[in-house]
């Protein structure tokens, strides 16, 4: 099969290109090449949780890699099949990393969904609400809900919160294998807000330091105009080995939903924690679009495994969004198509490839 060509420098240069790259190609069994990883970043090459999610995936579907070290600029990466299984991956296995265990998951996820039987995946030492990553209840309460109505079925559980930079987070996920082809996302109406849910997290802290942070949130939101009435609040101690905070904001509309997150850090007012996740969620209710930025750069994979056309409009096209259609495209051809202009209201469309039908179609071409 023709080797996919990947350049790492392209659009925003981060890892999301190498992590799409390593899901499309296990899930299509196209091989690929990747230079210049992480050329925009400010340490370029692999760290350590992107090297977990490469051995990972290589395990996942007995792949063929080179060039599989930390800091390696370039890779190679031949698939294998998808084998179920009971997999268990340690974020700090080549250094002691508060890495994103949500990014290493977003990458296998997608892959276990075409195995042949269930799977359970857990990782152990690493970040579970870090920077430059969404936090594991976002992917609960924001993500999953989404994909879940396209026909996915898994849980996903969060036994030990891990922040930065220490990390030690403990994450577990049950993956049940897609019975029939992905129902394709149409969400272009916003429709009215049914319910607001602040969760404020807190570990090794005050219990005032987390009650802080959900008080303020309330309080934010109320001035920004939201009924009190849809407004649910929960404070939330979690379980870790270093102190940390986090608030998620979680809209839930008919169709969908839409999550803003921010941390706490050191001398960082509680107040301040909320006003930056209120802030977000006010940028984004105003721009009248369903489909928060975030939201949008991770349904983008799905949308292009699913049957049928699915389209969404993002309140935000960013340039993270854009280099991952590019990356999209590399592997299934020119199935994308975007209205709008980068950091405005923008739709996008993808003409999926169903998967799981070409999949049973080469089932039956070589049983004949």
């Amino acid at each position: 099969m023709q080797w996919v060509q990947l350049d790492g420098s392209i659009g925003e240069g981060g890892g999301q290109i190498l992590r799409t790259a390593l899901s499309l190609s296990a899930l299509t069994g196209r091989p690929f090449v990747i230079r210049n990883i992480r050329a925009g970043r400010k340490n370029p090459g692999l760290r350590p949780q992107h090297l977990t999610a490469v051995r990972a995936v290589q395990q996942i579907c007995s792949a063929t890699v080179t060039g599989a070290t930390v800091n390696s600029t370039d890779l190679r990466f031949e698939p294998g099949p998808i084998r179920s299984g009971d997999y268990l991956f340690d974020i700090s296995a080549e250094q002691t990393s508060a890495g994103s265990i949500a990014l290493v998951w977003q990458t296998v996820f997608p892959i276990l969904l075409f195995a042949d039987a269930p799977s359970t995946v857990g990782f152990l030492r690493g970040g579970t609400c870090v920077p430059f990553s969404p936090p594991i209840p976002y992917i609960s309460k924001v993500f999953l809900p989404m994909v879940e109505k396209m026909g996915v079925r898994t849980t996903l559980e969060m036994r030990r919160a891990g922040w930065y930079p220490r990390g030690g987070g403990q994450v577990f996920s049950r993956i049940q294998p897609v019975s029939d082809p992905l129902r394709p996302i149409l969400w272009t109406d916003r429709g009215d807000c049914d319910e607001i849910e602040v969760l404020s997290l807190y570990s090794r802290l005050p219990p005032s330091v987390g009650q802080r942070q959900a008080n303020r949130a309330f309080q934010r939101l109320k001035e920004k105009g939201m009924s009190t009435k849809t407004i649910k609040v929960l404070v939330q101690e979690e379980p870790a080995d270093s102190p940390g905070t986090c608030l998620l904001i979680v809209c839930h509309f008919p169709a969908g939903r839409a999550g803003f997150s921010s941390l706490g850090a050191p001398g960082k007012p509680a107040e301040t924690v909320a006003d930056e996740a209120v802030e977000s969620f006010a940028e984004y209710w105003h721009r009248d679009a369903p489909v928060e930025k975030h939201l949008a750069d991770q349904l983008l994979l799905f949308m292009a495994l699913a049957e049928g056309t699915s389209k969404i409009t993002v309140s935000h096209l960013t340039s993270h969004s854009e280099t991952n259609i590019q990356v999209i495209q590399a592997f299934i051809g020119e199935r994308c198509r975007v209205v709008g202009e980068r950091d405005q209201a923008a739709t996008i469309e993808v003409s999926g490839i169903s998967l799981l039908s070409q999949n049973r179609r080469r089932k039956e071409q070589t049983h004949q």
